[in-house]
């Protein structure tokens, strides 16, 4: 480890030789790599984190640049997966941080796998199904996780400490209803997602360095634009919580068929083919025999991590794990169908 590259980090109190050694140990998984994601795998990595993996389904766009920060211009031209761009940026930023980019979709197939080697997970996800899936994961671990969200200038933090402190489902015991504002209805600030990276990051370098008892305790709200800030002391773990408190993890359980996701901000729905739990054996499709087929019938692009291509209208890209995401409609079942045509099984 390189001596001056953290002696204002060791100077600090807070964290000192021991605490720089312990997170110099710490293993950390970081769950979407988007604004939120993003912003905290380059704090972590400047902080001297040994090892992040960095876990996301998608690729780069120009969009993204206005509010995650670890991409460039290039990255979106390439449509480089995010989780490859921002280690790419890693290795420039600390060559010495060990960083594993999966590009993939967790689902209930993966999540525990994803994270069973983790000290702790932090939530870079853009929907709270994504979120109760990770929180079950979490609390059948035991593995404290940081969540936090953003849309608009508003944002929310809390820690979760698996029956130390209330889980997700205590706080939030149901999903928010369709038609509740999202960054592609209300927008979404750079501030703001560095206000929630921020205080995520920091709650993440206390457990990291063995300070729980310095852990605000909290579900932090902040709103950047109207300057309000408010923490609402949390109590006790719910015995009621599905999760937490039943031991029943809904979000685990096997689901048949195809997985559909609206992507917030995206005018956009994922598919991802029917997952087994056999994560050792994935089933992957040949992007080049994808192409070689598609040629002559649609105009395709491609590298070794994707193919886009465009149909009736549409944007299609697919990944090597058989997801895709097809851009131009929040409607499931048109995903579906074109899918359906053009990918086949």
């Amino acid at each position: 480890m390189t001596t001056d590259r953290y002696s204002r980090q060791v100077l600090f109190a807070g964290i000192g030789e021991e605490g720089q050694d312990r997170l110099r140990r710490s293993r950390v998984a970081v769950v979407g790599c988007g604004a939120l994601g993003s912003m905290q795998a380059e704090m972590l990595a400047r902080a001297g984190v040994g090892f992040m993996r960095l876990i996301d389904r998608d690729f780069v766009e120009e969009s993204n640049l206005q509010r995650q920060i670890m991409y460039e211009e290039r990255d979106a031209v390439e449509s480089l997966p995010k989780a490859v761009a921002a280690v790419d940026r890693i290795s420039r930023i600390n060559h010495e941080v060990i960083s594993e980019p999966v590009v993939c979709d967790m689902n209930y197939a993966n999540a525990e796998e994803l994270i069973s080697d983790a000290d702790v997970v932090l939530d870079g996800t853009d929907n709270f199904e994504a979120r109760f899936l990770l929180n079950d994961a979490a609390v059948k671990l035991g593995k404290p996780w940081v969540y936090g969200a953003v849309v608009g200038s508003y944002g929310v933090q809390m820690t979760i400490r698996p029956h130390e402190t209330p889980c997700l489902r205590c706080v939030f015991p149901d999903m928010p209803p369709p038609g509740s504002p999202t960054c592609d209805t209300a927008g979404v600030i750079l501030p703001a997602v560095a206000g929630i990276a921020t205080m995520q990051v920091t709650e993440a370098l206390k457990l990291m360095t063995g300070q729980p008892e310095r852990l605000h305790g909290a579900l932090l709200q902040l709103d950047v634009w109207e300057n309000r800030w408010t923490k609402a002391v949390l109590g006790q773990c719910d015995p009621g919580c599905p999760a937490c408190g039943l031991g029943r993890f809904d979000f685990l359980t096997a689901r048949s068929g195809q997985l559909a996701t609206t992507l917030c901000g995206r005018n956009a729905v994922q598919i991802a083919p029917g997952s087994r739990k056999e994560p050792k054996e994935p089933k992957e499709i040949d992007l080049e025999a994808l192409v070689t087929r598609l040629r002559g019938v649609v105009d395709v692009n491609y590298n070794r991590f994707l193919v886009r291509f465009r149909a009736e209208g549409y944007e299609l890209t697919v990944f090597p794990d058989g997801r895709c995401i097809v851009k131009g409609t929040e409607d499931s079942s048109v995903a579906r169908s074109l899918y359906a045509r053009y990918i086949g099984g």
